[in-house]
């Protein structure tokens, strides 16, 4: 490309916390490693400009933060706001020449919605953005408030893209059949295609196959945020009642709690290691303290209800760790491959079954660790490569 693509990472760029999406708009601006430029819409300047060093010290930071919002800096602000005003006229993405084209991977807000007329004429080339799930629409009950309020328009304002990649078929049904169900006709839709996701989090080995690990010293791994869909407070139960009929484990748990959807499983994991239970909870880690635990731990469960990907199902397989996880939309497809228990209900009595099935079955846990460790896992580079192949295709819409 004679012009860089643009890569919208106005939210990832002031946040260090490590959610699914910022974990693949982090990923995704590594992969392309100054092949792209990284840009943000400053709501102080008013306008789209490129990353400042601050900014993208916090794409490539291994701190995490246990805030999901965006911080800018008092002085960030400031300067934006006085650019604003003492320099209007100045186009901070000026280049010489249009932009490539526009790929959009976050989820973004009615701000940079409003703006995003303005980025559009700034690419020549196709405009795509990345769509993760609809979760929102399916359970609004164990979704933040926010959230639920803002999805509908943020559905109908990705009609104006050139092209929209999801990460599984079941996003991408979800989405056709919801701009079926607004009665909008194909030929005002853009192109909706399916692109895996990659694994970043693949090490070569692991140092404690899980057929190897002493039964009495056994660590159950669930990795993921904290809140209500993730389906905590099923896991929980189930382990309960295990270690209330005798079983021996330990239950760790990794991710950042969501403060409305996430406080009744806070609570209960509370109440469990105050009854003196063997569960620890770490909130978010750092990539080498998340690629340890997959390592120290003999298999994962992934109870969520619902994913627009399920991207720890995968990397805990890539680590040759099987996983427990719904056998239902895209946790489905991510199971079909291999190394997992894919239930067909993620309730408190399926999951301690197959949490128990796994810790007392001699054979169960090495076959499927070994058929994690065959399966073939797609990296960051494949999505890029099958990204690049992609966007040329689309035709400009507007």
């Amino acid at each position: 490309m004679s012009a860089p693509l643009l890569l919208d990472l106005t939210h990832t760029s002031h946040t260090r916390a490590r959610t699914g999406i910022q974990r693949v708009a982090r990923a995704l601006w590594r992969e392309f490693d100054g092949e792209v430029q990284p840009i943000t819409h400053d709501p102080h300047l008013g306008a789209w400009r490129a990353l400042e060093t601050w900014e993208l010290k916090n794409l490539s930071a291994d701190s995490f933060s246990s805030k999901r919002g965006a911080a800018w800096p008092l002085m960030a602000k400031l300067r934006g706001r006085g650019r604003r005003v003492f320099s209007p006229s100045r186009a901070p993405l000026a280049t010489g020449h249009p932009a490539a084209g526009l790929f959009v991977p976050e989820i973004f807000s009615p701000a940079v919605a409003a703006a995003l007329p303005a980025i559009f004429a700034a690419a020549k080339g196709p405009r795509a953005a990345l769509f993760h799930d609809a979760i929102a629409l399916k359970f609004p009950e164990l979704t933040p408030t926010k959230t639920v309020g803002r999805f509908p328009a943020y559905l109908r304002e990705l009609l104006a893209f050139d092209g929209i990649a999801t990460n599984s078929d079941d996003s991408r049904d979800t989405l056709l059949a919801y701009w079926r169900w607004l009665g909008v006709p194909t030929s005002a839709q853009p192109i909706v295609t399916t692109i895996a996701l990659g694994t970043d989090l693949r090490p070569a080995s692991s140092p404690h196959p899980a057929s190897e690990m002493p039964a009495s010293l056994r660590t159950v791994l669930c990795v993921g945020s904290l809140e209500g869909r993730k389906n905590h407070l099923s896991l929980l139960a189930a382990c309960e009642m295990l270690w209330t009929q005798g079983a021996r484990f330990d239950l760790r748990l990794i991710g950042l709690v969501h403060p409305q959807t996430g406080r009744a499983a806070l609570e209960k994991i509370r109440a469990l290691q105050a009854a003196g239970r063997p569960l620890r909870y770490d909130g978010p880690v750092t990539d080498a303290a998340l690629v340890a635990a997959y390592a120290d731990c003999a298999f994962t469960v992934y109870p969520s209800l619902i994913e627009g990907f399920g991207l720890p199902v995968l990397e805990s397989l890539a680590h040759g760790k099987p996983c427990v996880c719904s056998a239902r939309g895209a946790l489905g497809e991510a199971a079909k491959g291999g190394g997992c228990v894919a239930l067909d209900a993620v309730d408190a009595p399926h999951l301690a079954a197959a949490i128990n099935r796994l810790l007392t079955a001699p054979n169960d846990l090495p076959l499927l660790s070994a058929a994690a460790r065959a399966r073939p896992f797609r990296s960051w580079s494949d999505y890029r490569r099958e990204l690049d192949a992609w966007l040329p295709t689309l035709p400009r819409r507007v």
